[in-house]
């Protein structure tokens, strides 16, 4: 159509003329940029199990390929994909280098208890389809705002964004440093030992060092706990380097009190979100007289259920057959955030809510427990 202003214009009519000749374009823009999200981006994929590594006594690595051979979507080093089987989902951390997008490696490490690591380290079989989501997360090196000297602290299987982050180094970086202290229980524990020991002794750019808790006679190496004083002696001073934490949920208050200790700043510490808080009645808002074993009926729409307080709405909701999207199930990526409709929950620390939750009646379930009889809007 011909915009009304165009005859005020010297040579319009040539321009017009111009543009009617042109051959019409065809091209469907909206489909192609859907398959360029879909691509990047996929809401899921559909990997197989291609092989099943031994990494310790309680851990495994499970590689991870395409259903079509392809690429598998980029990814940082740091960011996990959340695998779903069983219904219900958890998420695991990338340890190989994202250098090499025909696999995904996840390595698994045994939780006492755990209904998915448990079923994968038991069960999982070389040819085995899991449904995961695509790569995601903000627990990856950012260069310009990270630098290009980090220090990791990592506490058992949180040492796995840490081997996928010194593999790309490798492949990727060699003027990068990058100084490795990981906290195992036991000689034993440690995964990755004997590749982690070779990449140090062969890249002058990257440390490790391991510090065992309760070593055996034959450890020679750091002992106890990642404290103020072993993090001193091992790094010197941190220099507003930024810090990388990962691990079991206990490490990271303990690890923020040791780095305060030593004058580093906060912002220049960084957690990785790991899963709901073990106990939420310890938190200091959990209201007072509360009996967290106590059942509540929840609602959604048709559907009424009861369950514990102590147990995450996300948790409650897939047990009853109703599964919300979800990825982190830590409280950071908000996709199984719901409306509380009626009634109260108590949302843990955890949750990274936007500004207008609150004001809204929104929360993320994988860190909301029910206080009382409540009914939500998903």
């Amino acid at each position: 159509m011909k915009h009304p202003l165009a005859d005020q214009f010297d040579g319009a009519a040539q321009i017009l003329a111009e543009i009617d000749s042109r051959i019409p374009d065809t091209r469907d823009y909206r489909a192609e940029t859907r398959a360029t999200v879909d691509t990047y981006h996929p809401k899921r994929l559909q990997l197989v199990v291609a092989e099943i590594i031994d990494e310790t006594a309680t851990t495994k690595t499970f590689r991870l390929a395409g259903r079509d051979q392809v690429e598998l979507p980029p990814f940082l080093a740091g960011q996990y994909v959340n695998v779903f089987i069983d219904g219900t989902s958890r998420p695991y951390a990338i340890s190989s280098t994202p250098t090499q997008l025909d696999r995904y490696d996840l390595t698994v490490r045994r939780v006492p208890g755990g209904r998915v690591s448990n079923l994968l380290i038991d069960s999982a079989q070389i040819g085995q389809v899991l449904p995961t989501t695509g790569p995601m997360g903000t627990f990856h090196h950012n260069p310009l705002f990270h630098g290009d000297d980090v220090v990791f602290l990592a506490g058992g299987s949180g040492v796995v964004p840490a081997m996928s982050m010194i593999r790309e180094i490798v492949d990727r970086d060699p003027d990068r440093t990058f100084h490795l202290i990981y906290g195992s229980r036991y000689a034993s524990d440690v995964i990755f030992r004997a590749e982690l020991d070779e990449l140090a002794a062969q890249h002058p750019g990257i440390t490790v060092d391991h510090v065992i808790a309760e070593p055996d006679a034959d450890w020679t190496g750091a002992t106890g706990f990642l404290t103020a004083g072993t993090i001193k002696a091992l790094v010197g001073d941190l220099d507003g380097r930024m810090v990388y934490v990962c691990g079991p949920q206990a490490l990271y208050p303990y690890a923020l009190e040791q780095l305060t200790v030593l004058g580093h700043p906060r912002k220049r510490i960084r957690f990785e979100a790991n899963g709901a808080p073990s106990d939420p009645t310890a938190q200091p808002h959990w209201p007072t007289g509360v009996d967290p074993t106590d059942e509540v009926t929840v609602t959604v729409g048709d559907t009424s259920f009861r369950t514990p307080r102590n147990r995450p709405l996300l948790d409650a909701l897939e047990d009853n057959g109703i599964r919300p999207e979800a990825a982190c199930r830590s409280g950071e990526c908000s996709l199984c955030r719901v409306r509380i409709v009626k009634g109260e929950v108590h949302t843990a620390e955890e949750a990274k809510l936007r500004l207008s939750d609150n004001r809204f009646g929104y929360t993320h379930s994988c860190v909301a427990y029910p206080i009382g009889d409540v009914e939500l809007d998903l």
